[in-house]
């Protein structure tokens, strides 16, 4: 919810005790552990263009891996806005995320579809109007 720094939290749930490894070869596997899924990215842009579509994209990732996301993946050449908790201080699965998205958007929930790989944000999601698919997997970091 943005309210740690990803050293901040290392400290606290890996560092708290002496590892073998530093944070700065912990902080390097958890960058490299983002892929991309160039496909899906190829097909949301394409939609975009061909419907003029707004792109969303809803988090809940810290700061540092969030901008490290968008830069490595140039995700903005597509995404309109990034409603991620570390700036908004809400997450998933609370319903006020969701609400920001909306608002910023500047669209009723009845206009959106909301892709999701897991069920319990499409509910959420769903019980504020949007129709929601659990089918497609649009963060860049999962495989399928």
């Amino acid at each position: 919810m943005g309210k740690l720094s990803l050293d901040e939290y290392l400290d606290r749930v890996v560092f708290y005790e002496r590892r073998n490894f530093t944070k700065k070869h912990f902080r390097q596997f958890m960058f490299s552990q983002s892929k991309p899924i160039p496909e899906m990215m190829e097909m949301l842009a394409h939609l975009k263009k061909q419907h003029h579509l707004k792109i969303a994209v809803v988090n809940n990732e810290g700061s540092e891996l969030n901008e490290h996301r968008i830069k490595t993946f140039k995700l903005n050449r597509f995404v309109d806005f990034f409603i991620s908790s570390c700036y908004v201080h809400f997450r998933k699965p609370d319903k006020d995320i969701f609400r920001i998205a909306l608002s910023t958007a500047q669209v009723k929930p009845e206009q959106v579809i909301y892709l999701e790989d897991r069920p319990m944000f499409v509910q959420v999601a769903q019980s504020l109007a949007s129709r929601g698919f659990t089918t497609l997997i649009i963060k860049p970091h999962l495989k399928n």
